[in-house]
């Protein structure tokens, strides 16, 4: 049997949250796909992003474009690396982790956002 297994050598690019920010108002448009359960979104987001559970990632990959740029969201950037690793190895081409997460955008880009 053989299997065609991509090399596991990432090209995936982190963004610090103040990066990503700088990113954004700088006119780019990823998708800002927030990989939390839906308890912790409720609590606070990213303005635009949108909310797809990491358990529901594999199920869903049919509906993302793998050639669109995809910044992977979660709490501190564990799961969101996690995410983006995996969508990597599916073909992904253009994916970015934010470094620190949700928490640390919190403290870098927005103070006022609820934090937990």
């Amino acid at each position: 049997m053989h299997l065609n297994l991509k090399p596991l050598c990432s090209k995936m690019r982190q963004l610090r949250p103040s990066e990503l920010q700088q990113y954004l108002n700088a006119g780019h448009q990823p998708l800002l796909l927030d990989v939390r359960e839906p308890c912790e979104f409720a609590i606070c987001h990213i303005a635009g992003s949108e909310l797809l559970p990491m358990r529901q990632i594999p199920t869903a990959l049919p509906q993302l474009n793998p050639q669109q740029e995809i910044v992977v969201i979660c709490h501190h950037g564990v799961r969101s690396l996690q995410v983006a690793r995996f969508l990597e190895y599916s073909g992904f081409l253009q994916v970015i982790n934010l470094y620190g997460g949700i928490d640390l955008w919190a403290q870098e880009v927005d103070p006022s956002m609820p934090t937990y």
